[in-house]
Parts: C-alpha cells; structure tokens; sequence
C-alpha cells in the first residue's frame, strides 16, 4: 500500500510517518519499480502500536524501547510494567499541575467583580510588577 492508504488506516498524518521512518520508529518499506514507498500490514501494526502509545503519552524514547522489548515475545515483561509504572507517576504529577492550575483560576475567576478593565483583579494578576524607579547613581567615593 501507499503511504496516503497508511496514513488513512491509522489516521496518522504523512509528514509523521516519514518522520518516524527518519527516527527509527518505523521501518523504511521497500520502494516499488517507479520508486514509491510500498508499506505492508507489518507497517499498519507497528504503527497503530506507535499511535496508541503517543496516545496513552508514552516518549517517542520510550514506545522505542517497548518496540524493542514487543519484537522479543519471551522475554521477561518486568521492563515494560516498569516504563508503564513510570509512565503513571508522569501522568499523575501532570493532574496534580493541572489542578494546582485549575485551582489558580477559580481563585482569580472569583475576584472578578465585572467592572472595569483597569479595575480586573484577573488582568492584574497575569500583569508584570510595576517595578520601582532605579535610583540615581550615585559618583563612586575615591575616585576622580
């Protein structure tokens, strides 16, 4: 199959596929006659793994070595429970940042009263510091 039939199965865009071909992900098809890419039901696999991956959040660094580990059935899964339990903490700190996150903004959501903009407790917030007037420099003491 073309690259455009490999893109429509796995809804997965054209430039992505050739990048992941560039970065190892995904193995260069042999080429037709007239020099086309000619992709298999090998590839069709391979690449929804990559996509459910990337969809689950999993480093392209890391679905590289769970590839490696899926091509080798009899060994030891210890390494893929690893990455996947390394994978959860990740997840998990990114909810605890989106809820500190969440929090921010129903606090200064709260501070709006609707008035004025130059009133909005919200543009003040997301507003750098007035920073003060530097002062005058002064002449160093000792020298001419």
């Amino acid at each position: 199959m073309n690259i455009g039939r490999l893109g429509s199965l796995t809804e997965t865009n054209v430039e992505t596929i050739r990048y992941y071909e560039r970065i190892g992900l995904l193995p260069p098809p042999p080429r037709t006659q007239s020099n086309y890419r000619d992709y298999d039901d090998g590839h069709v696999r391979r690449l929804s793994f990559i996509r459910r991956a990337r969809a689950l959040g999993f480093h392209l660094d890391t679905i590289r070595a769970l590839l490696d580990v899926s091509d080798r059935p009899d060994q030891s899964c210890a390494g893929v429970d690893a990455l996947t339990r390394r994978q959860i903490a990740e997840v998990e700190a990114k909810i605890a940042d989106l809820t500190r996150l969440r929090d921010e903004l129903v606090r200064l959501a709260g501070q709006c009263r609707g008035d004025r903009i130059r009133d909005c407790r919200i543009i003040e917030a997301l507003s750098p510091p007035v920073l003060p007037e530097p002062l005058p420099e002064m002449p160093a003491q000792g020298r001419p």
